[in-house]
């Protein structure tokens, strides 16, 4: 073995100590937020509610302040360019999971359609089963945020939020929005069903930003 070999093989090993110490791969954070414990079952928790999906008439309909609101049938939302990525969950509940596999749409092939006003800075989710939930529009920048309709290559199971949910990995998962199907950008906050009920209204686990 070469004197090269040798020191990229100690350091891919280095690589796969860091990763199993639960390091995060950039910035050096510690990849389990404070206050979380891994598991590998994928807990489900939602209100209780899991509303029936019926492809035929289904819409994910975009609005407030933007240029050009959308209205789109199942089909012409599947039509949008697909990504996937590996993401880690945190629930508020404590736990987080690894390196779930999801496949979607970004979240900037819609920013480029709808073309948010200047004075948009905030996002309120609707879902099908009555849930909200509120996020600033700085917290949805990166190219990670996703509106999933696959996990692990299949489609989004009813439990875990199908057909389709919202994505924001770096938060607490009360914000990635089960159920998903609208979408509204306007200038002025307005809590959602845990915010108005005293939680945070970003979410950082890191942060441990459960409550305000």
């Amino acid at each position: 073995m070469s004197k090269l070999e040798n020191v990229l093989r100690n350091k891919a090993r280095l690589l796969e100590k860091f990763k199993a110490a639960g390091k995060a791969a950039v910035g050096g954070r510690e990849r389990l937020p404070p206050g979380q414990h891994r598991v590998t079952n994928f807990p489900v928790l939602d209100l209780g509610v899991h509303p029936p999906f019926d492809p035929a008439t289904w819409r994910f309909t975009v609005e407030g302040d933007v240029e050009q609101p959308l209205s789109l049938s199942w089909d012409e939302f599947r039509a949008l360019p697909k990504a996937e990525q590996v993401s880690d969950f945190h629930c508020v509940t404590t736990w987080s999971q690894y390196d779930l596999r999801w496949g979607g749409v970004k979240f900037r092939t819609i920013l480029e359609r709808v073309r948010p006003k200047s004075g948009a800075a905030y996002l309120i989710q609707s879902c099908a089963d009555g849930y909200t939930t509120n996020l600033p529009l700085a917290e949805l920048q990166g190219d990670d945020i996703l509106l999933a309709y696959e996990l692990e290559g299949q489609p989004l199971p009813l439990e875990h939020g199908g057909p389709m949910r919202l994505l924001v990995p770096h938060l607490y998962a009360w914000k990635s929005a089960k159920f998903l199907t609208g979408l509204r950008f306007q200038q002025r906050d307005a809590p959602g069903f845990w915010e108005v009920r005293g939680y945070h209204d970003v979410g950082d686990p890191w942060n441990e930003e459960r409550f305000r």
